[in-house]
């Protein structure tokens, strides 16, 4: 990862070459060695293009050269363009050159098996021992827009590049990428890079985020996931982006079963559990979209507009129905849609008396023939001081002979209150579009598309506003007993500290009754075993129980449905708790995820976790202020904040226990997984009263 300078120097190579070599260059545009020769020399990129091919001394009008080796140096990047059989050397030429960086267009490597899999681990063993940068094999390569540099066989190209602009794009795959990036270029929307990574033998997309993270030139990056070999590389960038400031926005696919599958099997990603990396992307504020399009509407906007302050939105719209459907979205998307003023309301009216003021403001179709009163309403709206984003419905008129003075208007409106962003709806001319812009306003056709691009944006902002003090230092590691029961679970939970329910684990019926006595009120008593995982399925529970006879014949019976329902299970003896209420169980467990290493899962318990599967998941450790929106997060939050019939639970012991457990998950390499279920959240604090430990 970029640790270093000499890091980013190398990938800066890379992206940014001097000199780029082609090597399998043909003279054929068409030929997967030609494409990018003529590219390069077609587009004006101003370095030095070197074609290696040994069949010809001068390929597409340029001196070629038998080996790199042969060629002048220094060469910053070489794309190699030739079969799969000639592909190991040809790099290694390169590294004995002294390449700095290689895009390796060649495919028939890990993605189709074992033997190209380990071609592609001499090439990894390549990389590493030279110092050379690999991207691919079986990629398509990337473009830099401004400097014209298209290290690429694309053919997305041929009909046209996209607008220089500030969003830089990393797909996985190449025939994802190339659709993004021909959509882009149709919606005019400006790219900075465009980046394919393909099998990722050495350069993957975490890096390639990274490195975009600390580009000047590109101030949001949209990307394209399969799937993550490198977990901790992955979350280093995806914190190199929030410290920068950038929005980062991804579509990954593998949400289910059969989509994790595909991803498997296709450009040798491997796809992880998608509620783990739903957790990641949440815990490192990145917007996560279902389809490119939507990626590049949020990109777009926040590459022209910049973020909100505020998560409230006012509309302006020429259609009562429209400020309707925009109202309606905005609510159903998370944003705040408040009253305007009852001041700038009447100013409104004395302009226009038939308008519908309070928000959405209908200033209706007949404001045109009121001169002036579309810009002065507009910026009535806006400097009102109720809301942080203004979106427009103007109908078609960004097309009418009227379009530029509107736009003047909009962008009038914008410098006059620039904390303000402003978004606008209509169906755009080149020239409306060019100057709204221009202004730092987007247009959308689609109003529905506009307001989700705002609410987006404002989601974004709140998690870079957010304010995440550093866990504190990590605890002592938890040693998980051999064959480890829930008694021994709860001990050692307790040794670290966490709130454990008060317990007696027992030998007999007998003790049993004695301990209920002791701890007095109604108890719960169940079978202790390493062997029987799920108690209650055997009749190995027994609940509200009140005194020493009730305790004592429960015990018996549950020993003795133990014996007949699992007769090789060890037994342990009974546990004797006290039946404890609160406001609601929550369910905390702990799994070694194989891509991102400890991570943490919270959720209500019951049917919750069981049949909605309504649970959150954070990579360990994390603060209590992640642990608070972690909490927040599950869909079930009211049964916790506005139970029926009693006081709120205690979220902040929850969000204490949850940051607890997440800093001994971090610190405990031994510890494959925990279930500490349930966990008795209550008005004064949190609870757990069962607890099952794996190493």
């Amino acid at each position: 990862m970029l640790d270093n300078g000499k890091q980013r120097a190398d990938l800066d190579a890379v992206f940014r070459p001097r000199s780029v070599a082609v090597i399998g260059a043909s003279d054929t545009e068409s030929k997967i060695g030609g494409t990018p020769l003529y590219y390069l020399r077609s587009r004006g990129y101003a370095g030095r293009v070197i074609p290696i091919n040994p069949k010809a001394p001068e390929i597409q009008g340029l001196p070629a050269y038998a080996n790199i080796k042969d060629a002048p140096g220094p060469i910053d990047l070489a794309i190699i363009a030739v079969p799969a059989s000639l592909a190991v050397q040809a790099l290694q030429d390169c590294a004995d050159a002294g390449v700095k960086g290689v895009v390796m267009f060649s495919s028939g490597f890990a993605e189709i098996g074992e033997e190209g899999a380990a071609a592609q681990s001499q090439m990894q063993d390549i990389a590493r021992k030279s110092g050379l940068r690999l991207m691919g094999p079986n990629c398509l390569g990337f473009m830099n827009i401004e400097e014209k540099i298209f290290a690429t066989f694309a053919p997305v190209v041929k009909a046209g590049v996209a607008p220089k602009g500030r969003i830089g794009l990393v797909s996985q795959s190449g025939a994802f990428g190339g659709f993004a990036f021909s959509v882009a270029r149709e919606r005019g929307i400006g790219l900075s890079y465009w980046i394919t990574t393909g099998n990722e033998a050495d350069l993957g997309f975490a890096e390639s985020v990274e490195w975009l993270a600390t580009d000047p030139g590109t101030d949001v990056i949209v990307g394209y996931m399969e799937g993550c070999r490198d977990g901790d590389g992955l979350r280093r960038a995806l914190d190199a982006c929030r410290k920068a400031g950038k929005p980062l926005v991804v579509c990954k696919v593998g949400k289910t079963e059969a989509g994790a599958k595909a991803a498997a099997s296709h450009t040798a990603a491997l796809a992880g559990e998608d509620a783990v990396f739903e957790g990641i992307f949440r815990q490192y504020n990145v917007l996560r979209a279902d389809s490119i399009e939507e990626c590049l509407d949020i990109a777009y906007a926040a590459s022209i507009a910049g973020l909100p302050s505020g998560n409230r939105v006012g509309f302006y719209t020429v259609s009562g129905g429209a400020g309707v459907l925009m109202a309606d979205t905005a609510e159903a998307h998370g944003l705040d849609v408040p009253e305007f003023t009852r001041a700038t309301q009447d100013k409104v009216l004395e302009m226009v008396p038939f308008a519908g003021t309070r928000n959405p403001l209908d200033i209706t179709g007949q404001v045109g023939q009121i001169p002036g009163a579309s810009r002065k309403a507009l910026g009535l709206i806006t400097a009102d001081g109720t809301c942080d984003t203004v979106v427009s419905f103007i109908s078609a008129a960004g097309l009418s002979p009227l379009g530029l003075e509107i736009a003047e208007d909009i962008a009038a409106v914008r410098a006059q209150s620039p904390d303000v962003l402003q978004v606008v709806s209509t169906l755009p001319s080149p020239e409306f579009r060019k100057a709204v812009e221009a202004a730092g306003v987007p247009v959308f056709e689609d109003p529905n598309r506009a307001v989700k691009a705002v609410a987006a944006l404002a989601r974004i902002n709140r998690g870079f506003q957010r304010t995440d003090t550093a866990p504190d230092a990590q605890p002592t590691p938890l040693t998980v007993p051999e064959a480890c029961t829930e008694p021994l679970a709860l001990a050692a939970l307790g040794k670290q500290g966490l709130p454990v329910v008060d317990f007696r684990h027992v030998a007999t019926a007998a003790e049993a009754g004695q301990a209920a006595e002791e701890l007095g009120g109604r108890v719960v008593v169940k079978i202790v075993s390493p062997d029987i995982g799920h108690k209650s399925d055997i009749g190995g529970v027994e609940l509200n129980l009140s005194g020493r006879a009730e305790a004592e014949a429960a015990g018996e019976r549950i020993l003795a449905a133990a014996g007949a329902k699992a007769p090789g299970a060890r037994l342990d003896g009974l546990m004797v708790a006290p039946m404890r209420r609160g406001v609601a169980e929550c369910v905390i467990g702990v799994q070694r995820d194989p891509t991102f290493g400890p991570v943490v899962m919270f959720g209500l318990g019951g049917v919750h976790v069981e049949a909605l599967r309504d649970v959150v998941f954070r990579a360990a450790p994390f603060s209590e202020d992640e642990a608070h929106a972690m909490i927040h997060e599950v869909r079930a939050i009211r049964l916790l904040t506005h139970p029926r019939g009693s006081d709120p639970a205690d979220i902040g012991a929850l969000a204490r226990l949850l940051s607890q457990v997440s800093q001994i998950a971090a610190a405990s390499p031994g510890l494959e997984s925990a279930d500490m279920n349930p966990v008795l959240a209550m008005t004064d604090g949190a609870l757990i009263l069962d607890a099952l430990l794996l190493d």
